[in-house]
Formats: structure tokens, C-alpha cells, sequence
């Protein structure tokens, strides 16, 4: 008598495993996300490690030789600073974002240079045909640069034209399309994106190739698939902005060879991506001058000190509770900044909408905007406008102090470098570094000194 095949029910958003099929996910809460999978026979352990394809024996640290690989570099120079300093070969590098939004584009660009330096690279399209690839190659301007391409989406098939090509490089665009033949779930699924990733991982360290993988992602913005996905790889690259605008933000969630706070900014042209090398000056060229609501902050991104705009509009409410909106800046932080406005310098803002944004499509986190938050959201209740000369820097305690922050130096260098006149900083912040010539640097310890300095 045969032999029964047995089976499993896995979610589809997190790879929650249960027996039986449940309508509703206990681990993560969605509806109808349970899928029928069957269970794979596991009684062939693998005795060697799935990184190298060598049995692997306890070694002492001191006994260890750490390898030095060579990074690649890219004619990208935004792309190699939040790599760390290029493509590490037999890294393996996620790279998520919106449909749409240019992921395609930036890895057939960075296919081409990655062919000029010489290496050999295997773009393999699970999404679109080799003709395809090939029209948009014309679009960019740049065909003398050959790479293989390969439409496929088996991962047999994937796996035997790595070892005949042995190339340096490959692009895998999409993971979400990539199928094992032994495994019956459809392509996409828990199982499926699971062990394509594996697989692809164990090519990447076992050959020191390169591979770049794309992933889609969810309505939240998340990378779709199992969550492990983004534990399994060495990097973790999201690429972010409006499709309806030009520019791009490519930022690191996860780097094993780099910092995790760089970002890279790309604007979009009809011949592809092209670099932004001086982001603070695109920022803030369509700025008004003498309008109300506006402040300049020095925001640091990674090692890249970036000037951005904030604007605040804030007006008489009309209806019951005050509206708060932001775009660009956290939420509950600006809650906060409004809050100490209204009891440590005496702003009435409890009856007052407030709407704020970082100007320029980028996301501001730290600390040290509470300062320019602060004073564009003042400016507007005032109907005062700030100087054009003027930025703002510095972190705000819940009893009204400015508090020092990181870098202070670059940031007022960079300030200097693109012009302003004049900068308020934490007091605390004064001591320890010398101020650049040709800019005035104003030290305040409380928010309502700044408040008065500002709108004297």
C-alpha cells in the first residue's frame, strides 16, 4: 500500500506551521493566509555545512585566518557608500521597494558597470523576457557592456547555468518568482521563497559570488515573504520615494560589511538613475524665502551630513479635537516638541491644526531636528518667517533644554560650505571644536531662549 503523503498548513505572511488549516493565523492575525503544503522527507541530514559544501570541523579563534576580499567598486558612488565601500564578492544583497519604483533599472545599471571592470555577470529574469531586459538596456544608453541574461525561473535550471557560466555576479529579479521543483507550493510562498534563498546563499559562499536579489514587498512597506528572508542574507538594501517624483532614496536596513544609517540618493531620467552628489542643495532650491512655517536643519545620515528643509502649518482648528499630520518625521515625536512649546514657552497650540513635512520626499529620525521642528512650527503660529541664512540643530528635553548632539562639527561645516550665515546650536555643544570662518555660531540651553533669539 502506498505510502500517504503528509501535509502541512503554513502562513504565507509569517510561516506559522499547523496541522490543521486555521482560517485565521494565531502567530500573526491575517485571515485565510494558511496554505496546504506537503511535509518534505528530512531523513537525508546533510553532513557538511550548506555554506561551503565542507565538512566543517571546532576550530580555536586565534587558530582562524580571516579572508580579505577586495570590494568591487561601482561607477555609483551613492550605491558604494551604502554597500560600505563596494560589492563584496560571496555576499548576497536584498534589495526591496515599491513597484515601480526603479529596482530593475538600478540593478541592470549596476550589472553593466559591474561587467566593465571586468567581471562576468548572469542577470536571471523570473519577471521579465531576455528582449525585454534588452529594450530597457537601449533606454539606458549602454550596451557595450555585455552580461548574460537568462529568463528563467527554476531553480534547477539557475543552478546548472551558475556552474557552466561560473560567472562573478548575478542578479535574481525576483525572489518571489523563483520555484524549487521538489517542493509542490506555488512560487511566492513561504516554502518556496525559503528554499530558493537558501539555495541561492549556499551558490553565493560556497563560489564567492555576488548575488543581488530583488523582493517584493507588502502594502505596509515590508519585504514580503517569510521574515526570515531578510535574517538569511548579508545585506538588506530598500529602495524608497514617490514614483510620481524623480527622486530615489536608497537606504541600508541590515549591512554585514558596512554602516546601517548610509543612504544614497538617485534622481530618475528617461536614461535611468543618476547620482545626486550634493543632496542638501536639491533640497532646498525650490525653498520660499521670508514665508512663515519654514526651518533648515542639519540632518545626518550615516557619515553624510544633509541639509533638509521642514515646513509646519499650523491653523485655527474648526471642528472639536486638534488634527496632527506629518509626512517625513515621526509622529509622536512632533506630538512631544508641540506639547513642550505649549507649556515651556507659552504657545496656545491645543486649538490650533498642525500640519508638518520634511520637504524633499526624506525621513528624519533623530534627535536632532527637534530644534527646527520646533522653530517651524513657531514661525507659522507667529506668522514670523525665519532667516534664509539661518539653520538649526539640536535635540529638545521635556523640560525645555537643548541638548548636545553627534557630529556637531560636520554639520556645521556643511552648513558653511553651502552658504548660511548663522547657526543655533546646544550650548553644550560649544566646547571642543572650532567653528569654520564666516559663520556665526549661537549656543542656546533652552528652547525659549531660541524662541526669542529667533523671533526677536
Amino acid at each position: 500500500m502506498a505510502k500517504k503523503a503528509k501535509t502541512q498548513f503554513e502562513c504565507q505572511n509569517c510561516g506559522y506551521i499547523s496541522p490543521r488549516y486555521l482560517g485565521k493565523c494565531p502567530n500573526c492575525g491575517s485571515w485565510n493566509s494558511m496554505v496546504e503544503e506537503k511535509i518534505q522527507d528530512t531523513t537525508d541530514r546533510r553532513t557538511r555545512s550548506t555554506l561551503t559544501g565542507e565538512k566543517m570541523q571546532a576550530t580555536l579563534l586565534k587558530d582562524v585566518t580571516p579572508r580579505k576580499e577586495p570590494r568591487v567598486k561601482t561607477s555609483l558612488d551613492e550605491l558604494n557608500r551604502v554597500l560600505g565601500g563596494g560589492v563584496v564578492p560571496g555576499s548576497m544583497i536584498l534589495l526591496g521597494g515599491d513597484p515601480g519604483i526603479g529596482k530593475s533599472t538600478l540593478l541592470l545599471q549596476v550589472s553593466q558597470q559591474l561587467a566593465a571592470t571586468g567581471g562576468k555577470v548572469l542577470y536571471v529574469s523570473g519577471e521579465e523576457s531576455a528582449e525585454q531586459i534588452k529594450m530597457r538596456a537601449q533606454r539606458l544608453g549602454d550596451e557595450d557592456n555585455d552580461f548574460y541574461l537568462f529568463a528563467e525561473t527554476d531553480m534547477q535550471d539557475i543552478r546548472d547555468t551558475i556552474e557552466k557560466l561560473q560567472p562573478d555576479y548575478v542578479i535574481i529579479d525576483s525572489i518571489q518568482t523563483m520555484t524549487q521543483p521538489d517542493i509542490s507550493s506555488v512560487a511566492g510562498s513561504v516554502s518556496q521563497v525559503r528554499e530558493t534563498t537558501a539555495e541561492l546563499l549556499k551558490i553565493a559562499k560556497s563560489n564567492g559570488i555576488a548575488i543581488f536579489v530583488v523582493g517584493h514587498v507588502t502594502k505596509e512597506g515590508s519585504i514580503a515573504g517569510p521574515r526570515m528572508l531578510e535574517h538569511m542574507v548579508d545585506t538588506v538594501l530598500y529602495f524608497e520615494g514617490d514614483k510620481y517624483q524623480s527622486f530615489r532614496i536608497l537606504r541600508a536596513v541590515k549591512n554585514r560589511f558596512g554602516s546601517t544609517n548610509e543612504i544614497g540618493i538617485f534622481e530618475m531620467y528617461e536614461q535611468g538613475l543618476k547620482e545626486v552628489s550634493n543632496p542638501s542643495q536639491v533640497f532646498l532650491e525650490e525653498r520660499l524665502e521670508g514665508t512663515s512655517g519654514s526651518a533648515i536643519v542639519v540632518a545626518m545620515e550615516g557619515t553624510r551630513p544633509i541639509l533638509v528643509e521642514i515646513q509646519a502649518l499650523v491653523t485655527p482648528t474648526m471642528f472639536g479635537n486638534a488634527k496632527r499630520t506629518t509626512t517625513g518625521l515621526d509622529f509622536s515625536r512632533v506630538s512631544l516638541i508641540m506639547a513642550v512649546l505649549e507649556k515651556r514657552a507659552g504657545l496656545l497650540l491645543q486649538n490650533q491644526d498642525a500640519y508638518l513635512k520634511a520637504a524633499g520626499g526624506v525621513k528624519l529620525d533623530e534627535p536632532a531636528i527637534d530644534l527646527a521642528t520646533a522653530i517651524s512650527i513657531a514661525s507659522s503660529y507667529k506668522e514670523k518667517g525665519t532667516k534664509p541664512t539661518e539653520c538649526f540643530i539640536g535635540e529638545i528635553g521635556l523640560t525645555g533644554e537643548i541638548r548636545r548632539v553627534s557630529a556637531i562639527e560636520q554639520r556645521v561645516k556643511e552648513v558653511q560650505k553651502l552658504g548660511f550665515e548663522r547657526v543655533y546650536l546646544p550650548k553644550n555643544n560649544l566646547s571642543g571644536w572650532q567653528a569654520p570662518a564666516g559663520i556665526e555660531v549661537v549656543g542656546v540651553a533652552t528652547l525659549d531662549e531660541a524662541l526669542k533669539r529667533v523671533f526677536r
